[in-house]
């Protein structure tokens, strides 16, 4: 090439160039394909072997001059950048993918709308205790105008003596206290077993956070005509939170809605770390509906109204938050949970900042 002018050397780059594009996005486009073979297989789109095989290929090929290090990092982003683009068109092939639905969902909970503009609330014990204690909150729920109370008849707990709730029985105290102050029940289930007999007396199936990668209780969530609340894993990412929605989705069943109750991180002056942030990403990259749960991502009193607050002010659908007649006896939980007096205070100053920021 030494009689080439610089021009024309500099064309012969340019056309080298856009030879070499093409070629990366056919390559694209064929390592496409091979994704959707493997995907069909049930088979990692990623394979750490194969790549080394094909890079060891290509510097025994290699006749310089550029020299095999460079040549591999060139190589390493080429596989990687196709990597990405499978990755991101499966995540926007998603059934609880914006990019799969634009308008949101609204979730439908005997006639209360979740997800239409207006902030909800669950409101409730953390466990069922009694009838006495579950109309007590009940009653206030009713007076303040609210509609959904939430009460844990089945309580998967860190230590197997600890309080593990009353099972059906608490259920069916839920549903009588339910009915007499038209409430609508968001309780747990913990096992597919126990879905089927829960059915008749809760409008909305909690799976919490130690149960976000339950795979079988997802679908199962999935198959049945009620709304769920699915909350963050306990150190879930939100990937992983929102192909957890996916299976319930896959099954036919779009009325779920997200729930954000902190994460575990390394701070101890809260029970969890409140991820705030994942609130507005959720809204962006899902259709659904989200919620936060002041109690369990706090375990702190005195700062449920701020971070509801905040919540609220980063586009949460609703919050959840625990009310106990008498916190001190209470079986589970008692330090995080509100007595009524609390409570009065709490909801007060919330309906104040709604009225503001409205």
């Amino acid at each position: 090439m030494g009689h080439l002018n610089l021009d024309e050397l500099r064309t012969k780059v340019n056309e080298l160039n856009t030879q070499i594009l093409d070629l990366i996005n056919e390559r694209t486009e064929i390592v496409q394909e091979i994704g959707k073979v493997k995907e069909k297989q049930g088979v990692n789109r990623y394979d750490p072997i194969r790549e080394r095989e094909m890079l060891n290929f290509l510097k025994e090929y290699n006749k310089g001059p550029l020299p095999n290090g460079v040549m591999e990092h060139i190589f390493k982003g080429i596989f990687m950048s196709a990597l990405e683009i499978q990755e991101d068109e499966q995540r926007n092939a998603l059934l609880v993918s914006r990019k799969k639905k634009s308008e949101d969902t609204i979730v439908n909970i005997n006639g209360q709308a979740i997800g239409n503009g207006r902030p909800s609330f669950i409101f409730g014990p953390c466990a069922v205790e009694s009838y006495e204690q579950v109309l007590t909150v009940a009653k206030e729920l009713q007076a303040k105008g609210q509609k959904l109370i939430r009460g844990g008849a089945y309580k998967p707990r860190t230590s197997p003596y600890d309080f593990q709730g009353l099972g059906l029985e608490g259920l069916k105290i839920l549903k009588r206290a339910a009915d007499e102050t038209g409430l609508a029940v968001v309780s747990e289930i913990v096992t597919p077993a126990h879905l089927e007999e829960a059915l008749d007396y809760i409008d909305v199936i909690q799976i919490g956070a130690r149960n976000m990668h339950n795979f079988e209780l997802l679908k199962e969530a999935g198959s049945v005509n009620k709304p769920v609340l699915l909350k963050r894993g306990l150190a879930a990412t939100l990937d992983e939170f929102i192909n957890a929605a996916e299976y319930i989705i896959s099954q036919g069943n779009d009325q779920i809605i997200l729930c954000e109750r902190g994460i575990r991180t390394y701070e101890r002056a809260t029970r969890n770390t409140l991820d705030i942030s994942a609130v507005p990403i959720l809204k962006q990259e899902t259709h659904l509906p989200v919620f936060v749960d002041v109690t369990h991502s706090t375990g702190r009193r005195d700062i449920l109204l701020p971070t509801a607050k905040a919540a609220l002010a980063v586009g949460a659908d609703g919050v959840m938050a625990e009310v106990h007649p008498d916190p001190a006896v209470a079986l589970s939980d008692s330090a995080q949970q509100m007595d009524l007096d609390q409570f009065d205070a709490f909801y007060s100053a919330l309906m104040d900042y709604l009225k503001v920021h409205a």
